[in-house]
């Protein structure tokens, strides 16, 4: 069954998915091998359908469904020093070689190449595959195909989010969340700054602000969380505007982001970042009538908060031994499925450190220790 894993997982990555292209030749290649077996595949695509989540029911559609996600984009390739072509997966020394088969092309393929073992199981409950498109660019499509699992299917136990950890069950993990703040003041001669409102000193005060934010949840740090840092982070990534050093700024926009603990809310540093704003705008309209500061949401993925005896942990304390879940840093789609009532945890081939790099690498132990562990899945569920 690995030569098998193995060969869907090359299939695979010989699409090209990078975020900024679409998903649509490996989604309808997935749709066309599931119908060869009697299984029907539901789209969600994205607003101009260039883009498509996919999911699948293998077994009765009832209660007790168990998902098995993995989203279907990576990152681009273009400037990274590959020994090998990216998109065919080279085998070597026990590893494999290709874009994504860290992260994670390779725990979807593995599902896939178990779906004959599916089939002849006779489930009894579910198994429910789900491919989601633009995880890379900040977990986009994951909700659209989430909110329609909800509301189509009997209520699953479980969904495991097939991220790379070497297998070890992960049980939480921090929020994503990255915002553009633009700020509109008036432009004048740097002479007579009275008559102008610079935008861009604005925006040094607001990122001072979001500074003081970050100084904030450091001091209320969880030392025993299992969290590098252990407490909700603040950042300012990227600042431009204005136009030469002798005018008062027009505009100057930064972007932003929020690392947030489980237990952090993210609201709490958006209301607080936003009654500063209003106080700032209303002291820039004294000045310039049409002065404004304006943030939009460019991404926004959930923390996975840990489940006290939470239906996915006890599955798979159940079929891997483990006893207790651990903690990573980088965000996924595991708290979207959370959000709408579903309980998960995020366990998948791979290690995240070969994630997004040149020569991106999978042992091939790790795809037979997913194979062994999906075959665990499909006997859970054909029991009665």
């Amino acid at each position: 069954m690995t030569k098998t894993a193995i060969e869907f997982i090359s299939k695979l990555v010989s699409f090209d998915t990078s975020s900024y292209k679409s998903n649509l030749d490996l989604i309808d290649y997935v749709r066309d091998y599931l119908a060869g077996f009697g299984i029907e595949s539901t789209y969600v695509y994205n607003e101009d359908k260039t883009k498509a989540n996919l999911f699948a029911v293998i077994g009765p559609n009832v209660e007790g469904g168990i998902i098995l996600s993995g989203h279907t984009d990576c990152v681009p390739v273009e400037g990274q020093p590959w020994d090998s072509d990216p998109f065919s997966v080279v085998e070597k020394d026990g590893r494999l070689y290709g874009r994504g088969v860290a992260d994670m092309k390779s725990f979807s393929a593995i599902a896939l190449s178990l779906v004959p073992e599916m089939v002849k199981a006779d489930l009894k409950r579910p198994i429910i595959l789900a491919l989601s498109y633009d995880e890379e660019v900040g977990c986009i499509g994951a909700p659209f195909m989430i909110r329609e699992i909800a509301k189509q299917l009997p209520k699953p136990t479980a969904a495991i989010v097939g991220e790379p950890t070497l297998m070890k069950m992960v049980n939480a993990h921090k929020g994503v969340n990255v915002y553009k703040t633009t700020v509109i003041g008036q432009e004048a001669h740097s002479s007579k700054l009275h008559l102008g409102v610079s935008a861009v000193m604005t925006a040094a005060k607001l990122v001072c602000f979001l500074e003081g934010q970050l100084n904030y949840y450091k001091e209320r740090s969880f030392p025993d969380s299992g969290f590098e840092p252990p407490y909700t982070t603040v950042h300012v990534g990227m600042i431009e505007g204005g136009t030469a050093p002798n005018i008062v700024s027009r505009e100057c926009s930064f972007y932003w982001d929020v690392r947030d603990m489980p237990w952090d809310k993210i609201s709490d540093i958006t209301e607080r970042f936003e009654t500063y704003c209003a106080e700032l705008r209303d002291e820039m309209r004294k000045s310039a009538s049409g002065a404004d500061i304006v943030t939009e949401v460019i991404a926004a993925a959930p923390p996975l908060a840990p489940e006290d005896e939470g239906a996915a942990e006890m599955l798979l304390r159940h079929l891997t031994g483990q006893n207790t879940g651990s903690v990573v840093p980088y965000g996924t789609e595991g708290g979207q499925f959370q959000e709408v009532g579903i309980s998960t945890v995020v366990c998948g081939p791979g290690s995240i450190d070969q994630a997004h790099k040149a020569n991106e690498f999978i042992e091939v132990s790790e795809v037979e220790k997913a194979v062994s562990f999906l075959t665990k899945v499909i006997d859970y569920q054909a029991k009665s």
